[in-house]
């Protein structure tokens, strides 16, 4: 295996049945995914983005087909394996922050490293270098109400790095934002993803932002196509 290799999916298929007919969503498909690697993933609604999304983040089982983070198939390992594989490889950033507001920017990224059995004192400095990295260095203390819309994404891409995953997977980071507050946090994700070498899969609306990544993808007729 490419030991640049982050994640390899392999004949994906996805089939919902709804009022007895099928929905064929996904019909077999393959996508590579290398470290440091910013790929956009665009396609109109219902396309299937967000099921490929799913697969690839192992939430969501598919009919056929194999998901590899790091060379392992996520796809035959326990539930358990499963929830250790994602909450040690994998990062998520959603359209909407899902930030704690009852704690400051700096715990909200510490939190996961909390979880990871990392002590307080050091998962506090490791979420103090992220805010840091993505801008917002002198915003440590402050809760998600005394922040911007854009420096809330931002807190919640810290978050999703601050273990440093081998993979990003990102839905609509940039949706719920103006252009102005867009262009600055795909740029802080988009730094930050290179800096530490995450591969970073986005599904986006917005085509001149997935312009400006490595590689554009789309979903078309249940497959992935280069764009």
């Amino acid at each position: 295996m490419n030991k640049d290799l982050a994640l390899c999916i392999r004949g994906l298929k996805r089939t919902y049945k709804t009022e007895g007919e099928e929905l064929h969503v996904l019909r077999g498909v393959d996508l590579d995914l290398y470290r440091g690697e910013i790929v956009g993933l665009i396609g109109p609604s219902g396309s299937g983005k967000s099921s490929l999304l799913h697969a690839a983040a192992l939430l969501e089982r598919p009919d056929a087909g194999s998901v590899e983070v790091g060379g392992i198939n996520g796809l035959k390992l326990s539930e358990r394996q499963r929830t250790a594989l994602r909450r040690d490889d994998m990062g998520f950033v959603y359209q909407f922050h899902h930030l704690l507001p009852e704690f400051d920017a700096r715990d909200n990224v510490a939190l996961p490293l909390l979880i990871a059995g990392y002590s307080f004192a050091k998962a506090r400095e490791h979420a103090s270098d992220w805010l840091t990295r993505v801008g917002l260095g002198e915003r440590l203390t402050h809760r998600p109400g005394q922040l911007s819309g854009g420096e809330q994404q931002r807190v919640a891409i810290a978050r999703a790095l601050v273990h440093n995953p081998k993979i990003l997977l990102a839905d609509e980071p940039t949706g719920n934002l103006d252009p102005a507050t867009s262009d600055q946090v795909f740029a802080a994700l988009t730094q930050a993803c290179r800096g530490s070498g995450t591969a970073a899969l986005i599904a986006t609306h917005n085509l001149a932002l997935a312009e400006r990544m490595d590689r554009v993808v789309t979903v078309e007729n249940g497959l992935v196509k280069p764009l």
